[in-house]
């Protein structure tokens, strides 16, 4: 797996959207190893909650204070009252994990406004395409075109900033 170029704020609670097979769930287990994880794709873990969102808040220790990973959200919609209620009583920070934003806006549900960012994860920007390719793209340095076989160079010359964050 290869790093993604993916922003997040430390006290702020998000949505990960994105398509199926790009990397969201390797992203999360790499970025935060150590934190608590719902996954909702899990039958154990899925049935409890369907049957009683309230149950999230029993399921994480009242003293902590890192990140609570809910994976497969829009599985659940209902359980995102939850997570505003603990957001805004426990001063909680998650990350919901979700495949399907049509799901969840088709739902109508609460996407916690003002109480989570979202964040979109694609398949490979330009820039972490370049980074990972195993061939060096030709590029125009000054007057002259050069092959560049050092990708940090390549990556200093080529401008990003016209490019969207992800």
């Amino acid at each position: 797996m290869f790093p993604r170029s993916l922003t997040y704020h430390d006290n702020k609670s998000f949505f990960l959207f994105g398509p199926r097979g790009v990397g969201k769930t390797g992203w999360l287990r790499r970025t935060f190893p150590n934190e608590l994880y719902f996954d909702l794709l899990e039958a154990r873990t899925y049935s409890q909650l369907l049957a009683d969102p309230t149950r999230l808040a029993e399921r994480i220790p009242h003293d902590y204070s890192g990140w609570v990973i809910l994976v497969e959200v829009q599985r659940i919609p209902e359980l995102l009252n939850e997570v505003r209620r603990l957001i805004e009583s426990r001063r909680l920070r998650f990350i919901m994990k979700c495949s399907s934003a049509r799901a969840l806006h088709r739902k109508g549900v609460n996407l916690l406004a003002g109480r989570a960012l979202t964040r979109f994860m694609h398949p490979l920007t330009i820039k972490e395409h370049l980074l990972v390719s195993k061939v060096l793209p030709i590029f125009r340095a000054s007057h002259y075109f050069c092959a560049c076989s050092d990708l940090s160079l390549l990556c200093e010359a080529y401008d990003f900033s016209s490019h969207p964050e992800v």
